[in-house]
């Protein structure tokens, strides 16, 4: 099957969750402090995927990253901005998954009529923080002592992408299966995964 960005199935949560448990319970790099179950990142995946982008990277049909966007506030006026996070398999990172997963998702987004990205990354997190800025993020300031984790407080650094320049949004952002219609977006969820190495 080789290696390829689809969109998500409600039949990857297990896989999903396999991903992010770890950045749950053994650091600071999400703030929930339990692991969701299986049931609950179901929920998540139902929840947002008609309206949000949530991709996966797999690899001869194994899942080994994903990226997803949800709301960046709930009143009406914020609905052209998202708030984007991506994780990664711990014995697949630095290979180049995440960008390519971004990468997809951020092309999606200025498909549906997005504006605005951010990311919310907790501190220190050198390497987030890197991928994030290479990909034309700015920090817009840091939520100091905001989370309370391991026994102590975390610093938390928020990012912005500006995604479209247009002075007027559409009346409301594509739903996301309006844009997979589309046969572009099939080759260019394949052009991004070909850009991770494996070897």
């Amino acid at each position: 099957m080789g290696k390829r960005i689809r969109s998500i199935e409600v039949s990857d949560a297990p896989a999903v969750l396999d991903i992010y448990a770890p950045f749950v319970s053994d650091s600071a790099t999400s703030f929930e402090i339990v692991p969701p179950d299986v049931p609950e990142v179901e929920r998540r995946i139902m929840d947002l995927r008609a309206r949000y982008p949530w991709l996966v990277f797999e690899s001869d049909g194994i899942v080994l990253g994903f990226a997803y966007a949800s709301p960046h506030r709930a009143r009406q006026a914020y609905q052209w901005s998202v708030d984007v996070s991506v994780y990664i398999n711990s014995h697949s990172q630095h290979r180049g998954i995440g960008r390519a997963l971004y990468t997809a998702l951020f092309a999606l987004l200025r498909r549906q009529g997005y504006f605005n990205a951010y990311a919310g990354i907790a501190l220190p997190n050198k390497a987030s923080v890197g991928l994030h800025e290479s990909l034309g993020f700015t920090q817009i300031g840091i939520f100091k002592r905001t989370g309370f984790k391991f026994g102590q407080w975390h610093d938390v650094v928020w990012l912005q992408l500006r995604l479209l320049e247009d002075p007027r949004p559409a009346e409301d952002p594509l739903h996301v299966d309006k844009v997979f219609e589309d046969d572009r977006v099939v080759a260019m969820l394949y052009e991004c995964a070909q850009t991770v190495t494996l070897d």
